[in-house]
């Protein structure tokens, strides 16, 4: 190695091995002749010692002759130089020797002077290598102070020590003991005050050493030494010896002036290493090295000064991190996906329980950080706290998926063992922010009740959450009734009318840790009286059922209290406790008899909710004896040795009913429902399951179970039988399939279900459970609307059958087209789990479907080899042997017996054609073949068999189809003998899948007669017939609903003899071979479109549209069909396709109807119709701003930004004009009204999406609408005479740049302001925010809804933004100065919500806040289109708008930050638009000096810092390699000026400190 790369590490060893050498003596002689000293300190005695006193000089200095004059030095250096043949040696032999004189001399002015001096000489001859001398020294510096604090450590412990026993004192000398304590004290501190002093001078003489070495050209690896030597200096000057408590000892060992003298040497090394014109190291590392938060800054004029610069320049490069309004960004639950967080390296399990960070919080970096220790050091009512409980407050409100609340909860600290007693990584909230959240909403609940709304739903929707929130132990109960009594005791002290929060600590009062609380807790009697103070007289309506049961749920609370602990019963209202007989009395004369539960009148119906909190294993017990109380009876059908008994039908339990029961009995009555279904020997009623189903759709938070997980920790046996197996299926195929989704648990189920088809595809004889099973994981993997994986493991190909295989890669495709990949990992992953899924499926797609697949998908799949010709090739080859074997076993006259042989003789490969030989040989006349032998084959054989002969005959009879033609025979009568033969086999005898049929004949549709076949089956009028009489046995799609007695199909008739003739012991519930259907008539549709059958498509829509509403999400299936196809349906076709949806559920705009139905040309519609629809996002779907209270005294504050005490309950709209069904009256939607798609939020968001791409004009046209809106929002809604701010601030000022440029006329749009909206004033008042607040809301609703829309709008929107940014005027003014443009710049980028207060929006200000509130909801994937704005941008001309491309731009970047490819792309775009101001060969109009863009420079090496550590960026992260080589490349074309600020960001290790950390690195690795 060379001794110019020595490392520090490698220095003190160096020293050891020339420490014997020759010519160290003679130069340790020189130094000492030198430096006056005759009797030098050996090497290893101690190099520092306590500076003699004067009196001790005089006395005993030893008489000396003068040392040498200076300038001799080098002569008598040369001199001793020659007596050595090896320079490199000397050279290191010197440099060890000064070091360690170095040591020596450094509290000894004139000696260390001469140092000084013989180092720059000895440096100008060659002989100190100052890039192993400074490590080295500083590394000795280092190991010195260590040696020294100890030294002094031990001295003053060890003096102590002796002190002790020469000064013990008598019993009766007091005083002697402070004495003795005086005395230690002076001591040490003279010892640490000589330790410090000796500290001060190493420091002060190694930084004058440092200033002279980096006058030379230092390779950057030292200069990064010295640097962080330096810091760590600085950040630590103050550091002192936990041990010592006395204040003024503190003060006496250090030193103040010769701190004050190396602290102003070190920082003088500090400014030269960041010096701009050299930048040795770029002042970004100052940026994050932390010296900004030292706690005690010495009182240094020029370290006060850098601070505040580091301070300021790294509030300038934060901004670059941060989208505007970034505090507004806050999930909305208007989506499906949960999650976007990288999943690399982590099994699928691991991925399942990931937490979630819905938000994150800012560093000072403009980081994005999370973690429950950050998010405990949030203080309470800061912009952080209110913007967390914003969100948690939303989520209340809008109830999203359980699996969300799992993902993000964390467990209060008093209810966490001790093992787990860390802080959460990844978590964003607390125990306290939960708290206040769920007391607001009890507040807002109250405030609504006393307005005489009718808001029972939302009580039971929140009974529900509020539950499950407390169960989880994710707020401390005791804490939670302290604050909930303060907060109704104080400000909102009037509100407590109503015993509704007596009525949920009720539902509440049997969780585990509740009891705990109320039982053994020491606070457990103050916590019981808090809980009985909410008690209130309700006695509204006494025949209501809800005032019936507030009436009497403090007499229900005080029972369960009494019960709990006798140490509490002393402050039970006894009052209530008696009342408590009148439930008693009541249950006695009515509710032990058996009542008819569909008539009770009101008050019966709120005295038995009353019971089930009182009594609820009585209530229990009722209520299975209402549902059994038909008795049972013999199945028919059956063998008489076989006999199943079966419950006779009733009426199931009304929904009316359920939601009044408390969550006990709830939790009971499941449990005994299940045990009565699942282990019973009597097969359940329809009315008993359906009941089952609606208790879990009533409360989807606590009553959720994953039922093949319940059933087998109940009994790991029952799965094995088939009644266990097809009831859950059936329940979950027809009854739970959006209650899975909604769960985020659809991906689990379909693992499990998958798991029961690759176990019986193969098992002969069990269609019946396999095609359920099958059709449950159709609809299973149609439902998933994110990446998924095919496997848990994801390793290994996949047990999906063809079918699912073909359906998993149609899903993806409509996934990535229309809602895009949400993570960079599953890009990765993309691959992996095609070569999964088709592994073993040898399908390949048509042309025209791949037409319509996204590029991602189409060109994984295009090349793909179509091996139908072969499998034509195989069937012609087996063709003479299959009918051979067929005309055997399928003649009339044909043994039943041969079927047996046949199965155990033919091969596989044969049986495979057994249906397209049967086909053959009927010829159009199925009275050729012998039905029963065909039928007992495909019986006996496997499922997968079955699946193998529909694939097979499919091919065989198009093929037949071509071979008929050649032959001459006409289309219609071969499409006739087709009908004929497919009859036979799907009504006459129902001996094939109908649903999987269908399937395989689409899927060729680069035949030309398959979907002519596929069309004529489906206008059967078998099959209608079949269809309509599932319509009419199923009654109201809406099942919860029903209330009549439920009629059991005859199983024959349900599923046709081939599904039913092995279990006909086992009657269906809710199966049909009609509801089998409903998976596939979408599918059918898609490829109808694809191959431009528009007329068929609406043929089919037309025919089915009764059938489909029985779709479990059908909403889906419209928004996205809509979102796959847009720009190539017609418009009648679409208006079809939303009849889907029955309108009058949906809360379409009241207009909407009319642009779609208007037969004249396509107009657009007017600015208020999309104004309107943005309104209803902000009051229905944006989270509402929090209700800051006592924040008036600060106008203009971000407080007064997020008070909004007018605003609106969710779902309430504040005045009679508030647009579409949303209004006080229906009030807040329950999960089983909204099942598709799951919440209100995104009912309403999907709706409007929908209503965008049902609009017959182009997406240019709605998105430059919408643009508009924004560009104008602020000005258009003050000046429209709404009494708030009025428009003088914002007019009059075209004519000149203004030092705020003002929204109000200086702008792009202001021409056009004038038609931007009418009725502004009713707009304003219907959203209950001020002019300000709304605007700034509009904006994020617009982006969140762009986002939504597919890449075609977003396409728009970029060409949009750029327009309204290239056509302001002030930027491309090319007369204005710099000075104005920045400051222009930097008004015209503020924050929206600052920016509205004062009138000073602008239109780019606003189109910048519009896209990164789009960026911030768009999937990851869909980035990659976000550079067509630059691009639109360039050539950029001027620093302004190179500050506002960084600005759109910038943020993306952290965001990317796991997207290495497109990170770059991103990166490579702006250090472009630099290239173009900046360039060497740029002409700017105004002279710009590279010193004027520091604070991107600093971004620059932030964002790349952060991208290199994968986070936030910490004291080792660095850049990645090819990242600075990116930026090498760039820094080429750019000026000298600029290139040098960027000198570190290359790969040259002799230029950046980076790439030689890597170079030191990959060294390192290799030794």
């Amino acid at each position: 190695m060379d001794q110019s790369q020595r490392t520090v590490a490698a220095a003190p060893s160096s020293s050891r091995s020339y420490q014997f050498h020759p010519a160290r003596a003679a130069i340790v002689d020189l130094f000492n002749l030198y430096l006056g000293r005759g009797n030098p300190q050996k090497p290893d005695e101690q190099p520092l010692r306590d500076p003699p006193n004067k009196s001790q000089k005089r006395v005993h200095a030893p008489v000396r002759d003068l040392p040498p004059r200076n300038d001799q030095f080098i002569l008598d250096f040369d001199k001793l130089q020659t007596q050595f043949a090896d320079p490199d040696q000397l050279r290191a032999i010197t440099e060890s020797v000064l070091i360690s004189t170095v040591l020596q001399c450094s509290n000894h002015a004139p000696r260390a002077e001469f140092l000084l001096f013989a180092l720059r000489a000895l440096s100008r001859i060659g002989y100190v290598n100052w890039d192993t001398f400074l490590p080295s020294l500083l590394s000795s510096v280092s190991a010195a102070e260590a040696s020294l604090s100890q030294a002094a450590a031990a001295t003053a412990t060890t003096s102590s020590q002796s002190l002790v026993p020469s000064l013990v004192p008598s019993g009766n000398e007091p005083g002697s003991v402070t004495a003795l304590s005086k005395s230690v004290r002076d001591n040490s501190q003279r010892v640490r005050a000589s330790a410090a002093a000796a500290m001060n001078s190493l420091r002060q003489l190694s930084c004058k050493i440092i200033l002279i070495g980096v006058e030379f050209n230092l390779k950057p690896v030292t200069h990064s030494e010295i640097f962080q030597c330096m810091m760590s200096w600085l950040v630590n000057w103050d550091r002192r010896d936990d041990d010592d408590d006395d204040s003024a000892g503190k003060k006496t060992w250090r030193s103040e002036k010769a701190s004050a003298e190396w602290l102003r040497s070190c920082l003088e090394v500090i400014c030269l290493l960041v010096e701009a014109g050299k930048s040795r190291i770029p002042f970004y590392e100052l940026l994050r090295s932390g010296l900004q938060f030292i706690e005690n800054i010495p009182d240094d004029e020029g370290l006060f000064a850098l601070v505040m610069e580091i301070h300021r320049r790294r509030d300038a490069m934060a901004v670059h991190m941060l989208m505007l309004d970034q505090h507004l960004h806050c999930p909305t639950f208007g989506t499906h996906r949960i999650s976007s967080q990288p999943t690399a390296n982590v099994s699928a399990e691991a991925v399942a329980h990931l937490r979630y960070s819905p938000i994150t919080y800012p560093s000072v970096l403009g980081e994005p950080l999370s973690g429950e220790d950050l998010a405990m050091s949030v203080p309470q009512g800061s912009l952080d706290w209110e913007r967390a409980v914003r969100c948690i407050r939303h989520a209340i409100r809008t109830t999203p998926s359980p699996e969300w609340w799992k993902r993000v909860l964390v467990v209060a600290p008093c209810y966490r063992p001790s093992a787990q007693a860390g802080p959460t990584p990844g978590a964003v909230f607390t125990s306290d922010m939960i708290c206040e959240a769920i007391i607001d909403r009890i507040v807002e609940l109250l405030k609504l009740t006393n307005s005489d709304a009718n808001c029972w739903q939302e009580w039971l929707v929140f009974s529900d959450i509020f539950f499950f929130l407390i169960k989880s132990g994710c707020t401390d109960f005791v804490d939670f009734i302290d604050k909930l009594v303060l907060r109704l005791n104080g400000d909102d002290n009037h509100i407590l009318r109503t015993n509704h929060v007596t009525w949920l600590l009720a539902q509440i009062i049997r969780v585990e840790l509740v009891m705990t609380a109320l039982n053994s807790d020491p606070r457990k009697v103050e916590t019981t009286r808090k809980i009985l103070s909410f008690h209130r007289e309700d006695r509204t309506d006494p025949n209501n059922p809800q005032s019936v049961l507030l009436d009497f749920v403090s007499s229900c609370q005080n029972l369960r209290i009494w019960s709990l602990s006798a140490a509490t019963r002393a402050y039970l209202n006894n009052e209530q406790l008696l009342k408590g007989k009148q439930i008693d009395e009541w249950w006695r004369s009515k509710g032990e008899r058996m009542m008819d539960y569909m008539n009770l009148d009101d008050r019966s119906i709120g005295m038995f909710w009353v019971v089930s909190y009182t009594m609820a294993q009585p209530a229990c017990e009722t209520v299975i004896n209402w549902l059994s109380s038909a008795g049972v009876a013999e199945m028919p059908g059956t063998p008489p040795n076989e006999r199943v008994m079966m419950m006779q039908e009733v009426s199931p339990l009304p929904m009316s009913l359920l939601s009044g029961f408390s969550m006990n009995l709830c939790l009971k009555l499941a449990l005994q429902m299940e045990e009565a279904m699942f282990v019973s020997q009597v097969v359940p009623s329809i009315a008993m399951v359906e009941t089952y189903t609606r208790l879990l759709l009533i409360s989807p938070h606590s009553m959720f179970r994953s039922h093949f997980t319940q059933i087998a920790q109940r009994n790991a046996s029952l799965l094995s039988k088939s009644s266990v197996s097809l009831l859950v299926l059936e329940i979950l195929n027809y009854r739970l399939l959006p209650l899975y989704r909604y769960q985020g648990k659809s991906k689990s189920l379909m693992y499990d279900v998958t798991k029961i088809i690759s176990t019986l595809k193969v098992k002969r004889s069990d269609h019946r459970v396999f095609r359920l099973a099958e059709n449950l994981c159709m609809n299973l993997i149609l439902s998933l609307r994110d990446f998924f994986s095919v496997k848990r493991d994801q390793k290994g190909p996949t047990d999906f059958t063809e079918t699912l295989s073909r359906i998993t890669i149609m899903t993806l495709a409509i996934t990535i087209k229309t809602r895009g990949i949400a993570d960079a990992d599953h890009l990765v992953y993309l691959h992996t789990m095609l070569e999964q899924v088709l592994s073993t499926s040898q399908h390949t797609w048509s042309e025209k479907t791949l037409r319509h697949f996204p590029s991602l998908l189409r060109d994984a799949l295009m090349g793909r080899v179509d091996k139908r010709g072969l499998s034509i090739q195989a069937w012609q080859q087996a063709e003479t042997t299959v009918l051979n074997q067929c005309t055997q076993l399928l003649s009339p006259a044909a043994e039943p017996a041969y079927v047996m042989t046949y199965l155990s003789h033919s091969f596989p490969q044969h049986r495979q054609y057994l249906c397209a030989g049967a086909c053959l040989l009927m010829q159009g006349n199925p009275d050729k073949i012998n039905s029963a032998n065909l039928a007992r084959v495909l019986r006996e054989v496997s499922p997968d068999e079955v699946t193998a002969n529909i694939y097979t005959f499919v091919d065989v009879l198009l093929h037949n189809v071509h071979v008929d033609l050649q032959r001459g025979h006409g289309l219609e009568e071969i499409l006739n003998k087709n009908d004929a033969n497919l009859a036979f086999f799907f009504w006459t005898h129902e001996m094939l899948p109908l649903d999987i049929f269908l399937l395989a004949l689409i899927d060729r549709d680069d035949d030309p007669h398959a979907l002519i076949i596929a069309k004529r089956i489906l206008e059967r009028p078998e099959l209608l017939q079949r269809i309509n009489a599932f319509c009419v046995n199923r009654g109201n799609p809406e099942h919860w609903l029903c209330t009549q007695v439920f009629k059991r199909n005859e199983l024959l008739k349900s599923l046709g003899s081939h599904l039913s003739w092995k279990d006909n012991r086992y009657p269906t519930f809710f199966d049909d071979i009609a509801a089998r259907l409903l998976p596939v008539i979408p599918l059918v549709v898609y490829r109808l479109i694809e191959n431009n059958a528009m007329d068929t498509a609406d043929k089919i829509l037309t025919a089915y549209s009764n059938f489909l509403a029985y779709h479990p999400l059908r909403f889906t299936f419209v928004r996205d069909i809509l979102a796959y196809f847009y720009g190539h349906l017609p418009g009648q076709l679409v208006v079809k396709i939303l009849r889907v949806l029955g309108l009058s559920k949906i809360p379409f705009s009241e207009s909407f109807p009319q642009y779609i139905t208007h037969t004249g040309a396509a107009t657009c519609p007017p600015l208020d119709y999309f104004a309107n629809l943005l309104l209803n996002l902000v009051n229905n779907v944006i989270p509402p701003l929090s209700s800051t209270r006592n924040c008036s005294s600060k106008s203009g504050s971000i407080a007064d930004i997020l008070n909004t005490s007018a605003r609106p309950p969710h779902g309430k709209a504040p005045g009679a004009s508030q647009p579409g069904p949303a209004n006080a009256s229906e009030g807040q939607k329950a999960f089983y009204q909204i099942q598709d798609p799951g919440t209100y939020t995104q009912l309403v968001l999907e709706t409007a999406v929908i209503e965008i791409l049902s609009l017959p004009v182009s997406a240019a046209q709605i998105v430059s609408s919408l643009v508009q809106i924004i560009v104008n929002i602020q000005s258009t809604l003050i000046q429209s005479g709404n009494g708030f701010h009025g428009a003088a601030n914002g007019v009059g000022q075209g004519s000149a740049l203004p030092t705020s440029p003002s929204g109000g006329s200086t702008d792009s749009m202001g021409a056009s302001r004038s038609s931007c909206m009418n009725n502004t004033a009713s707009f304003v008042s219907r959203s209950g925010y001020t002019c300000q607040q709304l605007s700034c809301l509009l904006i994020q609703a617009c982006g969140l809804l762009l986002a939504q829309l597919p890449p075609e709008f977003h396409t728009q929107l970029y060409m949009e933004a750029s327009r309204v940014t290239r056509e302001t005027w002030w930027l491309s003014d090319g007369k204005r100065s710099q000075g104005e443009l920045d400051s222009a710049v930097g008004y015209a980028l503020m924050d929206p919500t600052w920016a509205a207060q004062d009138n000073t929006s602008t239109a780019i200000g606003n189109v910048v806040a519009l896209l990164h509130a789009f960026f911030s909801n768009l999937p990851q994937e869909w980035l990659d289109g976000t550079h067509l704005i630059i691009k639109n941008l360039r050539p950029v001309t001027s620093v302004a708008m190179l500050r506002v491309a960084f600005r759109i731009m910038g943020p993306l970047l952290p965001r990317l930050a796991n997207t290495h490819a497109l990170f770059n792309k991103t990166l490579a775009l702006l250090l472009n638009t630099m290239v173009d101001v900046f360039g060497k060969n740029s002409q700017t109009p105004v002279p710009v000096e590279a010193s004027q863009i520091a604070d991107l420079i600093d971004f620059l090496h932030h964002v790349v810092h952060y991208e290199g550590q994968g986070g936030a960026v910490q004291s080792s992260s660095k850049p990645r390699p090819d990242t600075l080589a990116l930026l090498g490349r760039a820094a080429d074309s750019l000026r000298p000026d600029v290139q040098h600020l960027l000198s570190h960001l290359r790969t040259d290790p002799n230029s950046s400190i980076y790439a030689a950390a890597h170079q030191n690195a990959a060294k390192t690795n290799t030794s």
